[in-house]
């Protein structure tokens, strides 16, 4: 089954929020082992950032065929699934594409396969026809029967060319934005891991100094000790010291 954008943007969001509270519960605390489990999961996911685009660059036909595959899924839930129905016709749009691979590959949708009724069958969505002018309407009729069509047939009438090709194409051709883009989401996660291993060695040297983890800039003589009451064991963040 397709999975949809949503939820992988969900789960994604959910994951960030708990890395993030985990983050400022032990910053709070300057509790050791919150820090190394922050600073690990960051490590944890560099690596498999990194070994992730490492395998699909070496191994780059089988993750263009997993792509291709992926998008045959959701184009069988076209007209069910709006948000894959929305990215695809945004795609299509913008790289000037039909399909995944080509644009035979609308043959897998229920209602374009030629032997489906309706004036929708052996035809594609009106995205992947040809415009000739700038914000033009399509006809959204453009891409009736045009899988009974041989592909020379059709240069002038939709994009034959599938939108994997055509987004590894833009990808080349825009190599500066997207290695700007890879900078942005990695060297953030790799100054988190190396600020956390330090935080986590200044904890580290004030516990075998002092005995307990202390503000560097005031040292143990300016700070005196805060007595709490009950309340204290429900917010397990406030501070020991003044």
């Amino acid at each position: 089954m397709f999975l949809a954008p949503a939820v992988i943007l969900i789960v994604l969001g959910i994951v960030m929020f708990i890395v993030s509270l985990i983050g400022v519960l032990a910053s709070l605390r300057d509790n050791l082992t919150l820090l190394k489990v922050f600073m690990y999961t960051l490590s944890v996911c560099l690596i498999l950032e990194l070994l992730g685009g490492i395998l699909a660059l070496v191994f780059r036909n089988q993750t263009v065929d997993l792509l291709n595959k992926n998008i045959r899924k959701g184009i069988v839930n076209y007209y069910d699934d709006l948000d894959f129905k929305n990215i695809m016709d945004f795609v299509q749009k913008k790289f000037k594409c039909c399909g995944a691979q080509e644009y035979n590959d609308w043959e897998v949708n229920m209602y374009h396969n030629c032997s489906a009724p309706g004036p929708m069958a052996c035809g594609v969505p009106y995205t992947c026809c040809i415009t000739t002018k700038p914000n033009e309407v399509a006809n959204t009729m453009c891409g009736c029967n045009v899988l009974k069509q041989e592909r020379l047939d059709l240069i002038e009438v939709i994009h034959i060319r599938g939108c994997t090709d055509a987004f590894f194409i833009w990808l080349l051709d825009n190599y500066k934005i997207m290695a700007g883009v890879l900078l942005g989401i990695l060297l953030p996660q790799f100054f988190g891991v190396i600020i956390s291993w330090l935080y986590i060695t200044r904890v580290e040297d004030s516990i075998s100094e002092y005995g307990h983890s202390v503000d560097g800039l005031l040292g143990p003589q300016g700070r005196t000790a805060k007595s709490h009451g009950r309340v204290s064991k429900w917010f397990k963040c406030m501070p020991d010291f003044d």
